[in-house]
């Protein structure tokens, strides 16, 4: 596990355009026998295949719990229940099959299903449960959902109840949904936060088949406490970019892609058999290492520079030269305009981030925090030079022309904004250490529909750490003691307290509109290309049961288990 992503913490979430030759050469390592038309497949019909934009070797790691995970949650570790953010339906039981709150919230009981079993013919039994659990109280930089309770097992192995000291309604979502539950009999010997996991044991439909640095698969697991799914395996690509994923959506030798694709407004047209769908959900931001007194260096750690960023900005550019149209508007609180706008502070003056430059303003924040521009049109102070680089994966064709776009609107405003393109693991390195001045990535929406689970995962002190130490999910630094007692006050807030919570939420983002550590971009418009002619059963607007991302995790587990090969 994010990306993220979202997140971070997901699997890479696309892939990008680095020439024809390699585009071919990626193809013929991972692929054989390509097909002539996209409604054919040369692939087995029973086999998805899937690219999750992954340029470069696979490293191998099933470790549910590190930051450089390549997959497995949700298809190979479960979860107790599965939580999206796109519906609000009841939660799907997994390994849990009921749960229950007391009035105060202080007490949570999840009954457990009595027929799963771990791939390796171990029992699953409660002792699991609580082992994860207790794991994460043990190792703080694993327990990015925060669980501060108590876990105990009743003496039927099939039942565990969780205890805390205040109200905990708002840890749900995470809890029951998005920890991966290990098994204890393996797990005992295990550092969650550095081994890495080559042959994993889980309780999901899929077990780990064959792994190669380009390509890996999963196969579905015969004895599934849920039936054997009709999808019997799954591999994954690694190729060079997405022309090389649009190349293998027309020769029909991938089933699944989230990327965008040249004239993505008529994926059914131009690639047949395959249909798409696009969902507003991860926030296209300027990740910035934004703490000086955390270890950031460079003009990024001023706010002014932050804030005249985000003024000089012609997002509605950006969306057209990058986007294809695809994304829509942003709020500089990251509460989503399209279903949480009820929830964003009316103290804010502009909800919505602005849509052309205002290179008047952006001036002005420069100048008043004692900038000055030289000769060469660039803003100074203290004899720097405004010039940042932005770290982004190499291949990621609309993030790269995001920053090229920006780049040439940032010039007009007098800062200077280059890429640095890097693979996914340097990228993901860069970031969780502190050791850039921007990034671009998308912040996800967490555990559920709710602006609390952002603020927690990205601008809470407790995710973080000094430059040279890994943040779990705070890339940014960003630390402010008013945010953290907001955020510790919602944890124990009545989720039906609309009043009490828009109150912490007037003050988280109250703190982040004026410090900005992210700079919203826009929201993005995540469209997967998927196979229709091939499997049935993919998720659509109608029928919007789980977050149609390959990369987004455990939601692409669920997708795997309800798709049916045509004809079934």
């Amino acid at each position: 596990m994010f990306l993220r992503a979202t997140t971070g913490r997901r699997p890479v979430r696309r892939a990008w355009a680095i020439g024809a030759a390699a585009a071919a050469t990626a193809l013929t390592l991972g692929l054989t026998g390509c097909s002539a038309g996209g409604s054919g497949s040369s692939s087995p019909s029973d086999t998805l295949v899937v690219y999750t934009g992954q340029a470069g070797d696979y490293q191998i790691n099933f470790n549910p719990y590190s930051p450089s995970s390549i997959g497995g949650i949700g298809a190979i570790y479960e979860s107790l229940f599965f939580v999206t953010n796109v519906n609000t339906e009841d939660y799907e039981p997994l390994l849990g099959s009921e749960y229950t709150w007391n009035d105060e919230g202080t007490q949570l009981d999840v009954t457990l299903r009595d027929d799963a079993t771990w791939s390796d013919g171990e029992a699953f039994t409660a002792d699991d449960v609580v082992f994860t659990f207790e794991m994460l109280l043990d190792t703080p930089s694993i327990n990015t959902n925060g669980f501060d309770g108590t876990v105990t097992a009743a003496a039927d192995d099939t039942h565990v109840t969780f205890t805390w000291d205040h109200p905990a309604f708002v840890t749900g979502p995470a809890l029951l949904g998005r920890t991966p539950i290990v098994p204890e009999h393996l797990w005992s010997d295990i550092d969650p936060t550095t081994d890495v996991i080559a042959e994993p044991v889980g309780t999901g439909a899929y077990t780990m088949d064959d792994f190669k640095a380009q390509a890996f698969t999963l196969a579905a697991n015969p004895t599934y406490w849920g039936g054997e799914p009709a999808v019997k395996k799954v591999r994954y690509l690694s190729l060079s970019g997405n022309t090389a994923g649009a190349d293998a959506l027309a020769a029909g030798t991938i089933d699944w892609q989230t990327g965008p694709v040249p004239d993505i407004q008529n994926v059914s047209k131009n690639y047949p058999g395959y249909d798409a769908v696009t969902i507003p959900q991860n926030q296209v931001a300027l990740m910035t290492c934004s703490n000086a007194e955390l270890g950031c260096e460079g003009p990024q750690t001023d706010p002014a520079v932050r804030q005249a960023i985000y003024y000089a900005l012609n997002r509605d550019q950006v969306n057209s030269l990058a986007f294809q149209d695809t994304a829509s508007e942003v709020s500089p609180t990251f509460a989503l305009t399209s279903t949480q706008e009820d929830l964003i502070s009316s103290a804010v003056a502009e909800p919505v981030a602005p849509s052309a430059p205002d290179l008047d303003k952006a001036s002005s924040l420069l100048e008043d925090a004692g900038y000055e521009k030289g000769a060469d049109g660039i803003y100074a102070k203290d004899g720097q030079e405004l010039k940042l680089t932005v770290e982004v994966v190499t291949g990621w064709t609309d993030y790269i022309t995001a920053i090229d776009t920006m780049g040439q609107q940032l010039k007009a405003a007098g800062i200077s904004l280059t890429a640095s393109q890097s693979s996914w693991n340097e990228w993901t390195d860069k970031k969780s250490k502190g050791n850039y001045q921007l990034a671009i990535d998308s912040l996800g929406q967490g555990a559920a529909s709710d602006p609390y689970y952002l603020y927690d995962q990205y601008f809470n002190t407790a995710y973080t750490a000094a430059v040279g130490e890994a943040a779990p999910t705070n890339m940014a630094r960003f630390s402010d003691p008013a945010v953290d007692a907001a955020l510790e006050a919602l944890k124990a807030t009545d989720p039906e307290d609309t009043e009490a919570r828009q109150a912490q939420f007037d003050v988280i983002q109250a703190a982040i509109v004026e410090d900005m550590p992210y700079v919203p971009v826009l929201t993005g418009g995540t469209t997967s290309e998927y196979h229709s002619s091939k499997f049935t059963g993919w998720p659509t607007m109608d029928d919007l049961y789980a977050f149609p991302a390959i990369w987004a995790s455990p939601d692409n587990s669920i997708i795997f288990k309800s798709l049916k090969p045509v004809g079934e």
